[in-house]
């Protein structure tokens, strides 16, 4: 299917400016992989700063590129015009590059006190590397590099996951995600071929325009291909029916290596949903636009009622009910990528915008989590009974995020964000997917107002000495003092959720995009 004007030249030139951010993290990974071989133990937190001025010098180099007119790796015609590109750093791009490489960076300063009993090395060169992936993904406009992007970013998290040694649940995780993520990568391959035999291009603006008019007998390809690429994307959100690896892979991760599942994998899922609906695939919009609304549905739902069910004395009861609320927070996302198919990718904004409001507070709820895992290494949702009596701070911050996942005041930014995913679905015509929302909104603020009650009672008696250890509804009495990192973390998203519900407008200003 080749044309004229796309003979290509051989000779590019790379945009190196454009490209930056996810090259920096990578240099570093490689730097930091090298360096651990001659460090003595002693100097090996050394690498985790290192890890950590990595990433603030790669979120720097996303200030010149602000203007969001940046592309490179572009097929040209004779006379040089640019016909597609499979990289570009545009507003998009940048704004999932800065989710993705701070929640990277917030992940890192959770990690420093927790890398104790783990390969330092190995933990900080995993975690960089798979943070190059997810900052390369939002900027891929080619199946070939968004697949490679996403096993980039997917690989180094899986060996993140089985990362404690001789740790059964930690090795089960791992091998689960393994799994289903291979068996999710296999099916979007072949669905990328499928595309591919149809259109005989990758590039997605050259898609949308090629699956208008593609031949009678290529059509059923086509469509099959269209719906099986959507598959590992979907994974990778945790959308229904491919959520179910979430809460043994959370429980079985370290709580770092959690927390960044749950707010930078789920950035590489929806960036990479969102490009391939609305850039290469808007020609099936009458496909994939019900499919999502009703994977959305079931997702918020399936995700809220099971945060219904953890008791409170079950062992890491706290981590499954962020699990399972993560779940439900990937169907409020899908909410307006499914509203894109009956209205404009104006609607896209909305994703991002709650897609940044989640990341800030559930990175502090992760946050204020590891820090009670210190003193309650099981992370019962009764070990956080009376937490404002010991360490209040750290309860209110704990209440604030949990309110902001609510949606209730003081928590505006959630409620905000909340409400423009409503509005999407409203705008859109999908009146149905609204009402569920805000039925599953209502179900979610009881387990969230739940939790947070818990944080402000008092704290039962220890029971007596004769007692087994770790009986339910025991209050650890031994405070242990806070790494400066992690206390840094809890600080730093608190403060960034109550700036953003002082002025929550802000976000969606920031996140307004079009892929146009």
């Amino acid at each position: 299917m080749t044309t004229a004007a796309e003979t290509t030249s051989l000779v590019q030139s790379v945009d190196w400016l454009a490209v930056a951010p996810p090259v920096i993290v990578a240099t570093v990974a490689l730097i930091i992989l090298v360096a651990d071989l001659f460090l003595p133990q002693e100097r090996k937190p050394l690498l985790g700063w290192a890890t950590i001025a990595g990433l603030v010098a790669a979120l720097a180099f996303l200030v010149p590129l602000r203007d969001g007119d940046h592309s490179t790796f572009c097929l040209t015609t004779g006379t040089g015009t640019a016909t597609a590109c499979s990289y570009t750093a545009d507003h998009f791009a940048l704004i999932i590059q800065f989710l993705v490489l701070g929640g990277a960076l917030l992940t890192a300063l959770l990690s420093l006190g927790d890398t104790r009993k783990l390969p330092a090395g190995e933990f900080w060169f995993l975690l960089l590397s798979s943070a190059a992936g997810a900052a390369l993904l939002p900027a891929a406009r080619d199946l070939a590099t968004l697949v490679v992007a996403l096993e980039v970013a997917s690989l180094p998290a899986f060996a993140l996951v089985g990362i404690k040694r001789g740790d059964r649940r930690s090795s089960e995780a791992a091998l689960k995600f393994f799994l289903s993520s291979v068996v999710a990568t296999a099916v979007t391959l072949l669905g990328v071929s499928f595309v591919y035999a149809a259109t005989g291009t990758l590039h997605l603006t050259e898609l949308a325009t090629r699956l208008d008019d593609v031949p009678g007998r290529l059509d059923t390809l086509a469509q099959a291909g269209v719906a099986l690429t959507l598959v590992g994307f979907a994974f990778k959100t945790a959308a229904a029916p491919f959520h179910f690896w979430v809460p043994d892979t959370y429980v079985g991760a370290p709580l770092p290596v959690a927390a960044y599942l749950s707010v930078v994998g789920k950035a590489v899922g929806f960036s990479g949903l969102i490009l391939v609906t609305v850039i290469g695939f808007p020609s099936y919009a009458d496909v994939w636009g019900p499919a999502l609304a009703v994977v959305a549905a079931l997702t918020m739902t399936i995700g809220n009622v099971a945060a219904l069910r953890q008791t409170a004395t079950r062992a890491r009861s706290a981590v499954r009910l962020l699990a399972w609320s993560s779940v439900a927070q990937a169907g409020y996302l899908l909410v307006p990528i499914a509203s894109a198919a009956y209205s404009s990718d104006d609607q896209i904004g909305s994703t991002v915008a709650y897609a940044l409001m989640y990341a800030v507070v559930n990175l502090g709820a992760f946050a204020v989590a590891a820090l009670v895992s210190r003193t309650s290494p099981d992370n019962r949702l009764s070990d956080y009974r009376g937490l404002y009596a010991t360490r209040p701070l750290a309860a209110l911050a704990m209440a604030f995020f949990l309110l902001c996942l609510a949606g209730l005041p003081p928590g505006i930014v959630g409620l905000f964000a909340k409400v423009t995913v409503f509005s999407a679905a409203v705008d859109a015509g999908l009146g149905w997917l609204a009402v569920v929302m805000a039925v599953n909104v209502v179900i979610a603020l009881y387990y969230y107002l739940q939790w947070t009650a818990v944080l402000f009672r008092a704290p039962e008696e220890p029971e007596a000495a004769a007692a087994p250890a770790g009986t339910a509804g025991t209050t650890p009495t031994l405070r242990v003092a806070a790494p400066t990192s992690l206390t840094a973390a809890i600080a730093l998203t608190a403060a960034v959720g109550i700036v953003l519900s002082g002025a929550p407008q802000f976000v969606l200003r920031f996140a307004a995009v079009n892929l146009f």
